[in-house]
């Protein structure tokens, strides 16, 4: 398979879960229709970006994997023959809880989770309540459309993730994305915020010779306790080939499904002209281990 067909479901979400899930399906539905096999969502789909407070009552969103969501969208991976990347909020234990993508098979099944490493904890985006680091490391996920390094959002501002994802293997970097501005912020600071996002991305697939997939939500989600703006997310779903081009741009105010072929033999080409994972000087990054240079 030359060409691998990928398509991303940029969605806004309301608190009607189940409305949620049915605008996902439908897109997916879309995507698979236009030849995606591989089909990837946003950052938390099933309902609203709740990291905006703190709030107990939210817990009673997380399910456990396997569980109903799974099943839904393993159900229709199956039905239409390719693969999901799915992204839920994971009810490990009582009191345990992560922010977990989960890659659905074309047969059905799980091919394997990812649970989110980097977790903020910003104004808008206090996600350490909530969520407890991910253990299972920075690991691709082999499916029948090849090896694919799936990260989660915050994930996406780190070049050692991106890096050692690709170390293991990863023929592909996914994002699953919940990222938006302040909406006080004027025109200028959303313009530099929204291209860092891009730049930081597609110097991930620069870097790495591997093409980047990175899917965000996009429309107005208000703050439920009222101290903030709220946040508008910005859409910009976005696929990167290997030197980071863009091949495909979603809109910034809108729901949109696209679907981009991605050559999987570029990854060989472009390597063996920038053969930056030949050139690393693995003697002398000792102290990248710390936290600072002193």
């Amino acid at each position: 398979m030359k060409e691998l067909k990928v398509g991303l479901v940029q969605q806004s979400c309301s608190d009607d879960r189940e409305g949620n899930i049915a605008r996902s399906l439908c897109g997916i539905r879309e995507a698979a229709a236009k030849g995606a096999r591989l089909v990837v969502l946003q950052e938390l789909h099933c309902g609203l970006y709740f990291c905006q407070t703190e709030d107990t009552a939210c817990f009673d969103q997380a399910e456990p994997i396997p569980g109903p969501v799974t099943e839904i969208f393993g159900a229709l991976a199956q039905e239409l023959g390719i693969v999901i990347v799915a992204s839920l909020f994971e009810k490990r234990a009582p009191g345990l809880y992560h922010n977990t993508a989960v890659v659905l098979e074309s047969n059905g099944r799980i091919a394997g989770t990812y649970r989110k490493m980097h977790i903020p904890d910003d104004p808008g985006y206090y996600e350490k309540f909530y969520f407890t680091p991910g253990d299972l490391g920075f690991n691709p996920i082999d499916t029948s459309v090849g090896r694919l390094g799936v990260l989660v959002c915050w994930d996406q501002w780190y070049p050692e993730a991106a890096r050692l994802m690709a170390m293991a293997g990863a023929e592909m970097l996914i994002y699953p994305t919940a990222i938006g501005y302040d909406p006080r912020d004027d025109q200028d600071e959303q313009t530099r915020q929204r291209e860092a996002w891009i730049t930081i991305q597609r110097s991930h697939a620069v870097a790495n010779g591997i093409p980047v997939i990175s899917v965000n939500r996009v429309g107005f989600e208000a703050d439920p306790s009222g101290t903030s703006a709220g946040a508008r997310f910005w859409g910009n779903s976005f696929v990167a080939g290997c030197q980071g081009e863009l091949m495909t741009v979603a809109a910034n105010d809108q729901e949109q499904v696209l679907v981009v072929g991605i050559d999987r033999q570029r990854s060989e080409d472009v390597r063996r002209i920038w053969p930056y994972l030949r050139d690393r000087r693995i003697d002398a990054y000792g102290d990248l281990l710390r936290r600072y240079r002193d």
